[in-house]
């Protein structure tokens, strides 16, 4: 029984105490370690198979204790993570307590940065190459690992500018594995596609010392050359795109050559220039469905990943005929609870573009998260994947809108933070009118903080006559997409969960969107109620729980959905303060800047009380991964929560009017 070397590794230093031979060994029990958590937990699943080798190579060589490692977006951490002391957290991934998705600085040292965004590794990478080098640091080396599909972002291209006016040593590697989320997009992932098919590293082993030749002005790397070792003579690449960016360019190389991947980076550690070494890995490798379909087993949930608990490897098992490789790909779904969002937003777009040929569907590189996978199928002519870009996905859309068309751009709550500026001046000033379509808004459960969709309201609302809206249901998300679909005047957003859409709805007949009117869901019992509650979203079905609950205590609740942030209906808000009724907005958003903000600014401009308006949303504090419900409840946005805040409110209403009662009559008395 050989040995388990996984189990012997607390941290790099007993990484570094194995032999080179023993290496491959680690990597296989590195894979059977992940394939059996995510078929327990589920978690990002291709991307980790793939990185292996290199993560385990790079921690071989550098000492990342002081030297730095940056993953750009992140997801491809789980084996960074194993070696690195925290496999005691790995059974719990992704949940409360245990190891988060992405690397995280308050897991360990080795984590530099918070991050699940793309393009920001080069660029923090430059930055901590300045700093060390201005501090007198400068032996710390800078190491930046980032995709194929991530390259191409803008703060990418801005990075790599920067980082090839570097005198010292600086090195990025690019993991070419062909794959984003989806298919790679644009004219980088062609080319990436001719240099892979153009350019093998045995091919380049046989050519040696004449590359130097065919680079004009190369003489630069003729030194390079005679200075370097054997391995990056061998690899040395001339035409490669990023050479013209002033960085030596390696590769590509088989990423999952170990001992190659050793000596390379032994070789290439200490080179005072900034050096890209471009490696061609397999998205999945040593998972023989997920080499298959990478896609499909991007981020699996629990149960999708079979054969996963490391009794008998897949290939073992299809070589010998135990299992047929269609029986790999089978997936034991777990439990559904319902029909998502995200599904929902798809069908509905489906509705929009079967009645109207100027509707238009884009994302950038998320068509299966966002459910435009599925409007594809139908309408490929008019789904558009700009690739792993946001600020690009905007300004396409903007475009498209100034043509005449109507764009509807998909895209996380999270990530539409990134195309900010686009949103700014090339549509908002512009007035026109592109729709967009925030998924994940709120908390998205356990890929964490850099996840959670806590700002959209506050970022947008700034932008005069922008409209904003949120779905409580299915029906309402319909009605609000051809709201959307109709409305010309400026740009129009909608947000919505990572979560199921209400399986019965509290309504039978949804009435169509009015610019700024909420909706009302349940009356008060007497002429005047205790309490209006103005939910927004989502959180009208947890308000609507919580009024049961209240109600039993003896309230008289009345119940709208506010429907929009922006504008808000101040007329209804007019009519329930002036009336005297106390009012609650509830929302799946930061307090600061949110649906109950717009409330109060409304008030204020009115020259409204606002005594006796609560706001119940995101408390300000950071929320870590976790369930989606779980961070609610923490929160205080359960349905406990939020009733127990509402009688809280009231309670404190009551006694405020006390002891204003009590006062009055002890100074008549006095008088």
């Amino acid at each position: 029984m050989p040995q388990d070397l996984l189990k012997t590794i607390n941290g790099p230093h007993d990484l570094k105490a194995l032999s080179v031979d023993q290496l491959p060994q680690l990597a296989d029990e590195l894979r059977e370690c992940i394939c059996d958590q995510i078929s327990r937990t589920g978690g990002h699943f291709a991307s980790n198979l793939c990185v292996v080798e290199l993560t385990i190579a790079l921690h071989y060589v550098f000492d990342f204790a002081q030297d730095r490692l940056l993953f750009d977006v992140g997801h491809q951490c789980y084996p960074h993570k194993l070696l690195t002391g925290r496999q005691k957290l790995f059974p719990e991934l992704k949940t409360k307590g245990g190891m988060a998705g992405f690397p995280e600085p308050r897991e360990s040292e080795f984590d530099l940065f918070s991050v699940g965004h793309a393009g920001t590794a080069i660029p923090t990478a430059v930055g901590m190459a300045i700093g060390d080098t201005a501090i007198g640091e400068g032996h710390r080396r800078c190491v930046s690992i980032i995709g194929d599909a991530s390259i191409i972002n803008g703060v990418s291209m801005e990075g790599m500018n920067y980082a090839g006016t570097l005198n010292r040593q600086f090195l990025t590697i690019l993991n070419d594995n062909g794959m984003a989320i989806g298919d790679p997009q644009g004219a980088v992932a062609q080319y990436f596609d001719r240099i892979r098919v153009s350019h093998t590293f045995d091919d380049l082993k046989k050519r040696g010392k004449e590359i130097l030749e065919m680079i004009p002005g190369g003489s630069y790397l003729e030194d390079f050359y005679h200075r370097s070792g054997e391995v990056i003579k061998a690899a040395i690449s001339t035409g490669h795109v990023f050479e013209h960016f002033g960085h030596v360019c390696v590769g590509p190389l088989d990423g999952h050559d170990l001992p190659t991947l050793v000596d390379l980076f032994n070789e290439v550690k200490d080179i005072e220039k900034p050096i890209l070494l471009h490696v061609k890995t397999v998205k999945g490798k040593g998972y023989v469905p997920a080499e298959g379909d990478p896609f499909r087993f991007h981020a699996p949930k629990a149960g999708v990943v079979v054969n996963g608990n490391g009794e008998k490897k897949v290939e073992e098992a299809l070589s010998k005929g135990e299992l047929e490789k269609s029986d790999c790909s089978v997936v034991k779904k777990p439990a559904c609870g319902g029909k998502s969002f995200t599904a929902a937003f798809a069908d509905g777009m489906k509705g929009l573009m079967a009645k109207d040929e100027k509707v238009y569907a884009i994302t950038a590189a998320m068509p299966d998260g966002t459910g435009l996978d599925k409007v594809a199928e139908a309408y490929p002519d008019r789904t558009i994947d700009c690739g792993l870009a946001e600020s690009l996905g905007m300004d396409m859309a903007a475009g498209m809108a100034k043509s005449g068309l109507k764009p509807f751009y998909a895209v996380y709550s999270t990530f539409s933070q990134r195309a900010l500026d686009q949103t700014f001046q090339e549509v908002a000033l512009q007035g026109l009118p592109v729709r967009v379509c925030m998924d994940r808004a709120g908390y998205v459960g356990g890929d964490g903080a850099m996840m959670h969709g806590f700002m959209d309201i506050a970022m947008n609302a700034v932008f005069p006559d922008v409209v904003m809206m949120a779905p409580s249901d299915e029906s309402n998300f319909n009605a609000g997409l051809e709201f959307m679909r109709g409305y010309e005047k400026s740009a129009t957003f909608i947000r919505y969960p990572r979560d199921v859409v209400a399986a019965e709805e509290l309504q039978a007949d949804v009435p169509k969107y009015e610019l700024g009117k909420a909706n009302l869901i349940k009356k008060a019992k007497g002429k005047k109620p205790d309490v209006a509650v103005l939910a927004y979203g989502v959180m009208v079905y947890t308000a609507a729980e919580a009024i049961r609950e209240l109600e039993g205590q003896g309230y008289d609740v009345a119940l709208y959905d506010a429907r929009f942030a922006k504008p808000v209906d101040m007329g209804l808000v007019t009519e329930l303060i002036e009336g005297g009724i106390p009012v609650v907005t509830v929302e799946d958003h930061g307090i600061v800047g949110g649906f109950g903000t717009m409330v109060l600014e409304g008030c204020n401009e009115a020259g409204l009380r606002t005594d006796k308006l609560k706001r119940i949303a995101h408390p300000e504090k950071w929320m870590y991964q976790d369930s989606r419900g779980g961070q609610l409840k923490d929160a205080g946005l359960d349905a406990t929560g939020v009733a127990s805040t509402i009688r809280k409110f009231l309670d404190k209403l009551s006694h405020d009017v006390n002891v204003d009662v009590k006062t009055k009559s002890s100074q008549q008395v006095a008088k």
